[in-house]
């Protein structure tokens, strides 16, 4: 199915604002500001499709809530990124960063879906959650931010900067 295909009853994460109350688009999830990053090992990368499960290392995946069942699993970390504007100008807003598991070559990968979306959620409220990143991670995930907007990042919260420090 198709989930970009409303005839066939799915769903389409809609983008614009409506004025009006209760007019059409009340509540709709607004994803233009959230970013995907992936981090794996001393690399980061932006990759949009993780957006809706499908970057580059996630297709093709068949998923595990139990870590177990993907023994030889790659372990990535997916970055949330949310920008805003403040009176200085664009900054990075939200950062919260998600685990998960990966065995290409098994097909199979270790994630827990409501933690991602659920930090997602955390990011677009502008929250930081990077503790749980290594320091080769963090220092990846800070270089792609810098090397993205160097402007954006200086403009970002000191908890955003003392996070990757």
């Amino acid at each position: 199915m198709d989930i970009f295909d409303n005839k066939k009853g799915g769903f389409t994460i809609m983008s614009g604002k409506t004025d009006v109350h209760g007019g059409f688009g009340q509540g709709v999830l607004d994803l233009n500001a959230v970013s995907s990053v992936i981090i794996d090992g001393d690399e980061a990368y932006i990759d949009m499709g993780a957006l809706h499960a499908k970057s580059a290392v996630e297709k093709g995946i068949k998923w595990t809530m139990n870590k177990e069942e993907v023994p030889n699993g790659k372990p990535y970390w997916l970055v949330w990124v949310t920008v805003d504007r403040n009176e200085a100008g664009p900054y990075y807003a939200g950062a919260t960063a998600c685990y998960m598991e990966i065995d290409r070559e098994a097909r199979r990968g270790y994630k827990i879906l409501a933690d991602h979306v659920n930090r997602m959620d955390y990011s677009m409220k502008r929250r930081i959650m990077l503790s749980d990143l290594s320091e080769k991670e963090k220092a990846a995930l800070k270089k792609l931010l810098i090397d993205n907007n160097a402007d954006m990042f200086e403009n970002s919260t000191e908890e955003l900067k003392q996070n990757l420090s």
